[in-house]
C-alpha cells in the first residue's frame, strides 16, 4: 500500500495540470523514487519458472499501463518560454487512479477477501509470495519509468521540431 500511495502521489503531483515544466528534476525524481523503493520492497527476483513469468508479466503490464498514461498527456512547446511543458487532465489522472486502485484492491483482497484462493493458486503454480510482491513492485516501477521515458522523448521531440527556437 505504501508503494501505491507514493507512486500515485508523486506522479499526480508532478504531472496533473497545464504547463508543467519538463526539466531535469521532473525527469530524475521518478528514477530516484524507483531507486529508493526497489531496495526496500524487492524480495529477490525469481529467475525461473512461473515466478519469473509472473515478474515478466508485471513488467509488461507496467509498460502497457505507462504507455496508456503517457498517451493521455500532451507535451508541447511553451509559447512563453519556448521550453517543453506538458498538460495532463482528468483522463491522465483516471488512468493512474484506476491502475493504482486496482493494485491496492488486489493487495487488500489478497489478505482479506481471497487469501485461501490466492494461496491455492500460488501453490499450484509454484509461485512464492516474494515473486508476487516483486511482480507488483515491478509493475508500479515500470509504469512510472515508462511515463518518464515517454515524457523525456516528448520533450526531445518538441525541441527538435523547430531547432531555431530550441534553447
Amino acid at each position: 500500500m505504501i508503494i501505491n500511495g507514493v507512486v500515485l502521489f508523486a506522479v499526480l503531483e508532478a504531472d496533473l495540470g497545464p504547463h508543467r515544466v519538463v526539466g531535469g528534476f521532473r525527469l530524475l525524481r521518478p528514477v530516484v523514487t524507483a531507486a529508493a523503493i526497489v531496495p526496500f520492497f524487492a524480495k529477490g527476483l525469481v529467475t525461473e519458472g512461473a515466478g519469473l513469468a509472473l515478474e515478466i508479466a508485471g513488467v509488461l503490464a507496467g509498460l502497457l499501463c505507462g504507455l496508456l498514461a503517457a498517451r493521455a498527456m500532451e507535451v508541447y512547446r511553451s509559447p512563453r518560454t519556448g521550453r517543453p511543458v506538458s498538460r495532463a487532465a482528468w483522463g491522465y489522472a483516471a488512468v493512474w487512479i484506476t491502475v493504482i486502485g486496482a493494485r491496492a484492491a488486489f493487495s487488500y483482497g489478497s489478505v482479506h477477501w481471497f487469501p485461501t484462493q490466492l494461496a491455492s493458486w500460488m501453490a499450484g503454480h509454484r509461485i512464492s509470495g516474494d515473486a508476487l510482491t516483486d511482480a507488483l513492485l515491478l509493475m508500479a516501477v515500470t509504469m512510472m519509468l515508462t511515463r518518464t521515458a515517454s515524457l523525456a522523448a516528448g520533450a526531445r521531440a518538441v525541441l527538435t521540431r523547430d531547432p531555431a527556437t530550441a534553447a
